[in-house]
């Protein structure tokens, strides 16, 4: 009877590791560094280290484990080949190949986005759901969707990538995809400062923004303190925001939105200005759609790694 499974989530900066037992119950989480220096050459052999530790450590037999499961910042195909991964400084890497090869381990990939979403259908903010959109607020807005349970990856991997949907030809510079208008630069932190400071040069009402240094947790502070200029960044925000859930569920009419990332800090009051937007532009249909915030904050990704192997 195998009993146990690994969730692997890889960042920029750490690799988030999780043992986890068939049932979802994680027992005993850590981190090692990503060593991106010579195109991350050393990451994969990093991961099957710390995982033969662990198996190790824990006295585990491989036959109980049932596998790997390991989340990618980049897209991810069906056989586990990673054909580009830049935070990662990788080209293509046949990363279920060579993970498997190194651990005796069967391995599993996803794009780390989606793998989150099926963390939070998991174990997290949409339990009990099956068709789920996750909506990653953070430097950027990722994205990851699930329909009968399974993640929506697309022929490319891309599947999911709703940051770069177009909702505006307001913006004035290029995204980092290199079109212009998408989600990302209005919806996600630093999007949010870009539309508080174009706000704030626009008018000189009084606000408490004009304060100090304005980031995201500063504006929708400002907005709980009823600061009437926060308040019309944050109707903008929504607007974008809702405009992009609507035309998403009007392909693939989800049963909830779970909102993530650091802009989710915020909580709920980012309902008050995303829902309104949302009802105003949805298909009739899919108006009556839940939004709730993710719960599993940075364990997403190994929570969403394991239920991917399991």
């Amino acid at each position: 009877m195998k009993k146990y499974c690994f969730g692997i989530d890889i960042g920029g900066t750490t690799v988030k590791c999780g043992l986890f037992n068939v049932d979802g119950e994680v027992l005993d989480k850590w981190e090692i560094k990503t060593r991106t220096e010579n195109n991350g050459e050393n990451i994969i052999a990093d991961i099957a280290e710390t995982m033969n530790a662990k198996i190790a450590e824990k006295g585990l037999d491989k036959e109980e484990i049932v596998g790997a499961g390991v989340g990618v910042p980049g897209p991810a195909d069906e056989e586990g080949n990673v054909p580009v991964a830049v935070n990662l400084h990788w080209g293509f890497v046949p990363l279920s190949k060579e993970l498997s090869e190194k651990t005796g381990l069967a391995v599993r990939v996803g794009n780390d986005a989606n793998v989150a979403a099926l963390g939070e259908m998991w174990k997290g903010g949409a339990v009990g759901y099956h068709n789920v959109v996750m909506v990653t607020l953070g430097t950027g807005v990722g994205g990851g969707i699930i329909i009968n349970g399974k993640i929506v990856t697309g022929s490319n991997g891309a599947g999911g990538e709703i940051g770069h949907i177009h909702v505006t030809d307001s913006v004035d510079k290029p995204c980092n995809c290199g079109n212009t208008g998408c989600l990302e630069q209005v919806a996600s932190a630093t999007g949010v400062v870009y539309l508080a400071n174009k706000k704030l040069a626009s008018c000189d009402t009084p606000s408490v923004l004009r304060d100090g240094e304005v980031s995201a947790k500063s504006v929708f502070d400002a907005v709980k303190a009823g600061d009437a200029v926060a308040q019309e960044i944050a109707e903008e925000f929504g607007r974008y925001l809702g405009l992009a859930c609507a035309n998403i569920a009007g392909v693939v009419d989800p049963q909830v939105f779970v909102i993530g990332g650091g802009v989710s800090k915020a909580g709920k009051i980012l309902f008050d200005y995303i829902e309104k937007y949302y009802k105003k532009y949805a298909f009739p249909s899919c108006k009556d759609v839940k939004f709730a915030l993710a719960t599993l904050g940075n364990d997403a990704g190994i929570y969403g790694a394991a239920k991917l192997m399991l």
